[in-house]
């Protein structure tokens, strides 16, 4: 999958895992055992949120890439 959004991955202490959230995609996040793995799991989330969303007649947001932080 090539997915547009940015995906923000770090080591989490509490889950023991690197964690992978999509600021763009409210709720949208994964982790896993190793960085490569969170993203792949991640992908596949960005995929089922916005197979949900579009079930539920829900707007998807457009990828805009790299979001700026204060």
């Amino acid at each position: 999958m090539d997915s547009k959004y940015e995906i923000i991955i770090f080591w989490s202490e509490e889950d023991d895992a690197f964690v992978a959230e999509v600021p763009e995609l409210p709720g949208c996040m994964a982790d896993g055992e190793t960085y490569q793995k969170a993203l792949s799991n991640t992908e596949r989330i960005i995929h089922e949120w916005i197979e949900t969303a579009r079930e539920l007649g829900r707007p998807v947001p457009q990828p805009r890439g790299r979001l700026v932080y204060a």
